[in-house]
């Protein structure tokens, strides 16, 4: 639930900026669409990272691809609702990302320079951005800056697979 409503929250403010902005909407969904896939390829390594660590957490599956098990207090169908909802809004972002980057999973351990550099991508970090730049008065430039941003996929995909692959 909580991813299906950082989706919501990241579709909406960028409504929002579009609203009190002169961009069109198809570039504004361009920008949002480059954020989610800044935030998906963050959650792919980060979970990554996870499985590949010894006592690592393993709750998030490296590919989201089977309805979850309700715990005791919960009901099954409203996990595989959620789930079903889940899957539309992410997998789309989550096939491109692995597309891009399929042999990650196989690579050694991530260190913790290479996290750090990924973290820009999170969305705890994509959102003090958007803060910082509605106080300072730079709405106008949300937009363009996060189709910009996501230039850096490129450069961490290729850093990931020259520098950290299973073959260093």
């Amino acid at each position: 639930l909580d991813s299906i409503f950082d989706i919501i929250l990241n579709l909406l403010f960028f409504l929002s900026i579009w609203f009190v902005t002169d961009y069109s909407l198809w570039l504004t969904l361009l920008a949002f669409v480059c954020l989610q896939l800044q935030g998906t390829l963050y959650n792919y390594y980060y979970v990554i990272l996870r499985h590949n660590t010894e006592h690592g957490d393993r709750t998030s599956k490296i590919f989201e691809t089977e309805t979850p098990k309700a715990y005791s207090r919960e009901n099954q169908k409203t996990v595989n609702f959620l789930f079903i909802i889940y899957r539309l809004c992410y997998s789309l972002y989550d096939k491109i990302i692995y597309w891009v980057d399929e042999d990650a999973r196989k690579a050694k351990p991530f260190p913790k320079w290479f996290m750090t550099l990924i973290s820009f991508y999170g969305l705890g970090f994509q959102l003090l951005i958007i803060s910082f730049m509605l106080v300072f008065g730079l709405v106008e430039y949300i937009i363009p800056f996060f189709i910009a941003y996501s230039m850096f996929i490129i450069v961490f995909i290729f850093i990931r697979r020259v520098f950290l692959s299973e073959n260093m």
